[in-house]
């Protein structure tokens, strides 16, 4: 399967596939595609594959696009400005990603929920608690919300962020809350009671402007209503 990626800021992925390949989106995400496409819905693997996905921001259908004929191909578009990001698995390392960033992926490559095991990530880790699991041999395309930008942690190397920047990350990579020290840095700082710890090793991609601060900003601009 080859692709190209175009556009910006709404950015689209174009897959170019031969007889028999098959891509698999959410709901939604095709744009355009060659009349020799099929396209079936499908649970993506059962019922429970389905509900997990639900709780880890999709939908509970997945659509398989599989060519029928040589040299067809199939436009999935981004649905928020940023950047679409291609991750080639090779069965050897395992991407944990962001709820909802699954834009495509080849039917080779599997998804599953990916719950953080610890109970304070549970209560309080807010996007980062309830993640994507993706493993297998094949391309996922991964919609990154703003610009993307990527940090190689050596082992035992800790960085601080607010988890809802946090777009996707290596395996290896530990992801865990921490409470903010200090008393007015928790009153006026503006970061919350807490915060997201990343410790390597693995590489991690932080995204620049989440779709839930983007809403946040947009909100907080909106006059209230008179009525």
């Amino acid at each position: 399967m080859k692709y190209e990626i175009k556009g910006t800021p709404f950015p689209v992925v174009t897959c170019h596939l031969e007889k028999g390949e098959t891509m698999v989106s959410e709901s939604g995400a095709m744009s355009w595609m060659t009349d020799k496409m099929k396209m079936e819905t499908t649970t993506g693997g059962g019922l429970m594959k389905g509900l997990g996905r639900m709780l880890s921001g999709n939908s509970l259908f997945l659509n398989n696009y599989t060519a029928e004929g040589e040299n067809q191909h199939i436009t999935f578009s981004s649905s928020f400005p940023g950047r679409i990001l291609d991750f080639k698995l090779d069965g050897s390392k395992t991407l944990i990603a962001q709820k909802q960033a699954l834009l495509a992926m080849e039917k080779t490559v599997n998804m599953e929920m990916h719950f953080r095991k610890k109970i304070g990530v549970g209560f309080f880790g807010g996007e980062g608690f309830i993640m994507q699991r993706f493993t297998g041999n094949g391309h996922v395309f991964l919609e990154i919300d703003g610009d993307v930008v990527e940090y190689e942690l050596k082992a035992g190397e800790k960085m601080y962020i607010e988890q809802s920047h946090l777009a996707a990350m290596d395996s290896t990579v530990t992801f865990d809350i921490e409470t903010v020290k200090g008393a007015k840095n928790i009153l006026f700082g503006g970061e919350g009671l807490f915060l997201g710890t990343i410790t390597g090793p693995g590489k991690v991609w932080i995204q620049t402007m989440p779709m839930s601060g983007l809403i946040d900003i947009i909100l907080s601009r909106i006059p209230p209503s008179n009525g």
